[in-house]
């Protein structure tokens, strides 16, 4: 269930099986959360595009479950995916930028990228404007 602050934030977790239906379960979520909030067709897919790329990645190189974090402040979209694997995503050549068709295809759509590793998983952060077409 979502819940709002004062500072007109809403989150929204929840928990993915370990499995290959968890991106397309994750697109539709994200996509129902952002129609919810009226949130321009265009900037939905580029969502669901996003939250594809990264539950695919934790189902390809994690072992378990993970948990998808939808934040929106004030248009500001933070879509996060904690697995349980520690492995970090390749760096690409350029720095301060990740490896890997999928993360080039995330900054193509303004997303901007961060790793927060852990003991026992990590999670990837991608934050973008969900207002502004890409």
């Amino acid at each position: 269930m979502p819940t709002t602050s004062t500072e007109s934030t809403c989150d929204r977790h929840v928990a993915l099986p370990y499995g290959l239906h968890s991106p397309a379960v994750a697109r539709h979520i994200v996509s129902r959360w952002l129609v919810a909030r009226e949130t321009d067709s265009a900037r939905i897919a580029d969502a669901e595009m996003i939250v594809s790329e990264l539950v695919t990645n934790a189902v390809r190189h994690s072992r378990g479950p993970c948990v998808l974090t939808l934040i929106d402040r004030c248009g500001r979209l933070d879509i996060a995916v904690k697995d349980q694997s520690e492995s970090l995503p390749e760096p690409s050549s350029h720095p301060g930028e990740w490896g890997g068709y999928g993360m080039i295809l995330i900054a193509k759509l303004g997303g901007n990228l961060t790793v927060v590793p852990a003991i026992g998983g990590k999670t990837v952060h991608v934050a973008f404007d969900a207002t502004a077409l890409g």
